[in-house]
């Protein structure tokens, strides 16, 4: 779980990065819409245009679960950059009472949502195991850019 100034900048973010890779660990990143939920991530896959539903990021997840999220702000003032570096279990996640509160969270923080048939459509889910951050992650802090890295969870990229 982030910590509630970790959950604090990861909410302020509109897109994350998803990053994947197959099980002969070929990376895959690609930017997405999430939501953070009761200490879980979830991922639509959504009516936006894409050549197959079956998307390399679903296939990846099926063959190596592991996964991370990278939520990041910049600015020109380079003080007031940030990241958050979130690794942890995917899984994909079908109809279920979880899949309708995602969903349901997904439509609230974005209108585009409610147009559309989620219901239906996978969810990539995200157990956290890991998290770094790095960076002005309080947008009122004067501090400037401090690096911060979390107890037991490693202080590497």
């Amino acid at each position: 779980m982030l910590s509630p100034r970790e959950a604090t900048f990861v909410e302020r973010q509109r897109v994350a990065h998803l990053a994947t890779a197959d099980a002969e660990g070929r990376p895959h990143a690609v930017p997405v819409c999430f939501v953070y939920l009761g200490g879980r991530f979830y991922i639509p896959i959504d009516e936006k245009p894409k050549r197959t539903q079956r998307l390399r990021r679903l296939r990846n997840i099926e063959e190596n679960p592991r996964a991370a999220l990278v939520f990041d702000h910049y600015e020109e003032d380079w003080e007031r950059l940030a990241y958050i570096l979130v690794r942890g279990t995917a899984s994909i996640l079908g109809e279920s009472q979880e899949h309708e509160r995602a969903v349901a969270a997904l439509r609230q923080k974005y209108p585009q949502y409610r147009s559309m048939e989620l219901e239906r459509r996978p969810l990539v889910r995200i157990e956290p195991e890991q998290a770094v951050g790095w960076g002005h992650l309080d947008e009122a802090s004067n501090e400037g850019c401090q690096p911060q890295c979390w107890p037991n969870w490693g202080t590497g990229n």
